[in-house]
């Protein structure tokens, strides 16, 4: 299929409605982090560990889904990648002890690497113009913001009426509806296995041998790591933390009368406010160089963390952290994918970037973990903030020596 000369395309559509859905349900989780742990007496950190290899596997998955979109197609690639998530979570719902939850949350990840920004961008990415890519690419990551916006609420909606189980076997079968919107992705032709696994070997051996890439890798990690804690644990750091909500007040009146429901909120201001920050940071980067912007996006999110911690936790603080942090959440991945693409071609662009996304996700992992240890070990989660406030700044001096060609040198598309 050629590239679309124009910016709102099918795939471009369906691709905004895979990743919706997808981070939607992934965006929810730290919503159940009490009731579960409540109903079983677990620790913090027996939940904790699921929700971190949940997206450990989401990492391992990536340049796996991404290998097989661009060998056997991305339609098929996202169908097997929602038919393990579904059963991920159906399974999850029958389980009764941590080490099934932490089983079954290998499901789970696999099925978001298949549902999520590896493939989808990578087949939008081709199926973009030059002077459309970058927005396109965040149009895409804006849309797992809106995921983000809908899917904490959702939950704690609906487990007003619904047991957490049965919330979850909700979820299952919002994700296999995705399925029904596949047709209307006429993703590009796969080209031949042989020319594939060629061309694969080239571009991955001089990807490897590029000190670039791997310092995108490693600023990637810092990424994971903030997104990951703050997505799993910031509801019940919220919940548990925050100064009171008092009666008579704007949130009161607006019926946010617990702290439990202003930190599902957070979650939802949070990609609520990225919307924005991801469509900016999209134009940012058809206008200035990634590798600065990516630094600018980790400082900001530094000094908002620091921030955050020194003062005391109240409503308003909670408000303000989460329409800044949220400015800055997911402007990094239309800018990491683009200059992926910028450095090596698109061709191969799902596996590439599905190997920097790896980084992301070990990152979340030690976020969503340490969290869990930590909470359970000091009763707080200072110290893990703190963790996240230095490898943030770390990251942001780490991409400033990135060589950004201003002519893409990988395969063509």
């Amino acid at each position: 299929m050629p590239q679309s000369t124009r910016l709102m395309n099918p795939i471009l559509i369906v691709g905004c409605i895979v990743i919706t859905v997808g981070f939607a349900v992934r965006a929810s989780f730290g919503v159940f982090q009490i009731p579960i742990a409540d109903e079983f007496g677990w620790l913090r950190s027996d939940f904790s560990m699921a929700i971190a290899i949940q997206n450990l596997a989401w990492g391992i998955g990536q340049p796996i889904f991404g290998a097989i979109a661009e060998k056997i197609g991305d339609r098929r690639a996202i169908v097997l990648g929602a038919l393990t998530y579904a059963a991920g979570m159906v399974l999850t719902a029958w389980s009764v002890t941590p080490f099934e939850h932490q089983i079954y949350a290998w499901l789970v990840g696999f099925g978001i690497a298949g549902t999520g920004f590896g493939v989808v961008l990578a087949v939008v990415g081709r199926a973009s113009s030059d002077e459309n890519r970058s927005m396109s690419l965040a149009i895409v990551t804006a849309a797992g913001s809106f995921g983000q916006v809908i899917g904490a609420p959702t939950a704690e909606w609906l487990l007003t009426f619904l047991p957490w189980q049965q919330v979850f076997l909700v979820f299952a079968a919002a994700i296999l509806a995705l399925i029904l919107t596949l047709p209307f992705m006429r993703a590009p032709l796969p080209i031949s296995k042989t020319e594939l696994e060629e061309s694969m070997g080239q571009i991955l051996a001089k990807a490897f041998h590029d000190p670039s890439y791997s310092l995108i890798a490693i600023g990637f990690f810092s990424c994971g790591y903030q997104l990951g804690f703050v997505t799993a644990h910031f509801p019940a750091f919220v919940t548990e933390m925050c100064g009171p909500i008092q009666p008579g007040g704007l949130l009161y009146s607006m019926g946010i009368t617990t702290t439990s429901a202003l930190g599902a909120i957070a979650i939802s201001l949070i990609g609520l406010a990225n919307i924005g920050g991801t469509l900016l940071a999209g134009w940012a980067g058809n206008h200035f160089p990634k590798k600065y912007l990516l630094a600018a996006v980790y400082t900001g999110r530094t000094i908002a963390a620091g921030a955050f911690i020194v003062f005391p936790i109240t409503p308003l603080s909670v408000i303000a952290f989460s329409l800044v942090m949220g400015s800055l959440w997911l402007a990094t991945v239309p800018l990491t994918s683009g200059l992926v693409a910028h450095l090596y071609g698109l061709r191969y662009m799902g596996t590439l970037y599905g190997i920097v996304f790896l980084s992301h996700q070990i990152g979340s992992f030690l976020g969503i973990w340490l969290g869990g240890r930590m909470y359970d070990q000091f009763g707080d989660y200072t110290m893990v903030w703190w963790i996240g406030v230095a490898i943030g700044g770390f990251s942001a001096i780490i991409h400033l020596p990135i060589r950004e060609n201003r002519e893409p040198a990988g395969v063509a598309a």
